[in-house]
């Protein structure tokens, strides 16, 4: 990850073309051209040095079932297995955000996208979710754990107790 000040629009077009370029996508069984990467880009408004706002856009790449890579290389069975390993550490932490009482850990240091995604989950933030669905009859399986992903994110409560405390790795819930 890398921390870019910008001044004008154009260098944030710059910004996320360049970005787009570095994304690692591929075939899999299932679709043609995949994304094999997570891809997040946060804008942070500061000024002398104190942070006034902070939006994140995050496009997770798509979970893998082993069907669906069977025929691939190794290289994309890696791969969906690295991205397998990062959605099931989000699944974790906002289920124990769900299920937050005291003493509570929350697992943010099970991979790099929960570590980036903390402060989306708590502190004081509005986390909004767009999940991409589809119609079509062969998509019904990957569809409906995406709606019930996205039902359980819509779903957590934001409790008084996260909002107030200050996002850290080994973070301990207190009532």
């Amino acid at each position: 990850m890398t921390e870019t000040k910008v001044a004008a629009v154009e260098e944030i077009m710059d910004i996320i073309h360049n970005g787009l370029k570095c994304r690692t996508s591929g075939t899999t069984g299932a679709n043609a051209e995949s994304s094999r990467s997570h891809a997040i880009l946060t804008y942070s408004i500061k000024h002398g040095g104190k942070l006034y706002s902070k939006m994140s856009f995050i496009d997770l790449a798509g979970s893998e079932r082993g069907a669906d890579v069977i025929d691939t290389g190794k290289k994309t069975k890696q791969d969906g297995a690295e991205i397998n390993k990062s959605l099931l550490a989000l699944k974790e932490c906002i289920r124990a955000l769900d299920q937050a009482g005291k003493g509570n850990r929350l697992p943010f240091r099970g991979s790099k996208l929960t570590q980036v995604l903390k402060d989306s989950f708590i502190g004081k933030c509005k986390t909004t979710m767009i999940a991409n669905v589809s119609p079509a009859l062969s998509c019904c399986e990957p569809t409906l754990n995406t709606l019930r992903y996205a039902d359980r994110v819509k779903e957590l409560k934001k409790d008084k107790a996260l909002k107030d405390r200050k996002a850290d790795d080994g973070m301990m819930l207190a009532r």
